[in-house]
């Protein structure tokens, strides 16, 4: 009975025990993971890659709020994590960013920030009942997994606006060292996202780029990010008026084409328009995946 309290047996077996620790820790928790969940899916390609989701308006917007695109029913949400809810503001070199940060300020998990499109502001991203409830489930999601969440004021969608969102994420990543950051990119917030790829003092810190409902970029296939291979998720209505979806779709059989097993995915909703993305992508499946790249 002895050799169990011998080093050279009980430092390999102490050492597995915090391994897989680790790994558990970088899946997120579970969150209303049923009431999320894709609806049928009714195709699916390049093994599983690429994705048709079925999406009905009658079901998904009128049968799932109790005010059509205004308010979700309470089901869906958990307003508690208001608790863990901040409007802060941060100066930078190129003018303050005002913004909301859910979670652990320090020390994070794992960090995503949310950028919104033309028109859109920085509640937009912590709305708990817009959307049916998509942001209050990755707040929860987020505080649930010891993570941070930020949303943020989108400048411009020019240098400025760039340069704000660079230092936002710099801050934070500084403050939860080794902390993957997630950044999702609603619309036209999407030009952010594609000049963070292209910013080599980000790559390292990039562990995913979310496309909803956005647009592409040809740059990006000789970006930092492509060449570190940062994964990248999109999500896109067949009905979009904005952003064809032809085109993301073609631009994400690109991406798959020019480096073998490129870790990219597509969620194409069916019948869904410019903003279905936003309110149907499932957060925690498509986070997990982009963590299980790490």
């Amino acid at each position: 009975m002895s050799f169990l309290f011998r080093p050279r047996f009980w430092f390999p077996v102490l050492f597995l025990f915090v391994s897989v620790a680790s790994v558990k820790a970088l899946e997120l928790a579970s969150h209303k993971d049923r009431l999320f969940a894709y609806p049928a899916v009714l195709s699916s390609s390049d093994g599983g890659a690429y994705r048709v989701v079925d999406y009905q308006e009658m079901r998904d917007i009128n049968a799932r709020d109790a005010v059509p695109e205004r308010r979700v029913e309470g089901r869906y949400i958990s307003t508690g994590v208001r608790s863990a809810q901040q409007e802060l503001a941060m100066k930078t070199e190129a003018g303050t960013v005002r913004f909301f940060a859910v979670g652990k300020t320090h020390g994070a998990s794992a960090i995503v920030i949310y950028l919104h499109g033309q028109g859109g502001n920085r509640r937009q991203g912590v709305n708990d009942f817009t959307f049916g409830g998509n942001f209050n489930r990755i707040k929860n999601l987020m505080v649930k997994s010891g993570g941070l969440y930020l949303s943020p004021d989108v400048a411009d969608f020019e240098a400025r606006g760039k340069q704000q969102i660079a230092a936002l994420i710099s801050h934070y990543a500084t403050a939860s060292p080794g902390a993957p950051v997630f950044v999702a990119c609603g619309s036209m917030g999407g030009v952010q996202c594609w000049w963070l790829a292209e910013d080599e003092t980000m790559v390292d810190r990039l562990g995913g780029l979310l496309l909803l409902g956005s647009l592409w970029h040809e740059a990006f296939l000789k970006s930092p990010a492509f060449a570190a291979r940062v994964p990248v998720f999109f999500g896109h209505g067949s009905n979009d008026r904005v952003f064809p979806v032809e085109r993301q779709e073609a631009f994400f059989r690109k991406i798959r084409s020019s480096a073998q097993g490129y870790p990219a995915r597509f969620v194409r909703f069916e019948t869904g328009t410019h903003g279905t993305p936003i309110r149907m992508t499932d957060w925690r499946e498509t986070l997990n995946w982009m963590l299980a790249q790490q």
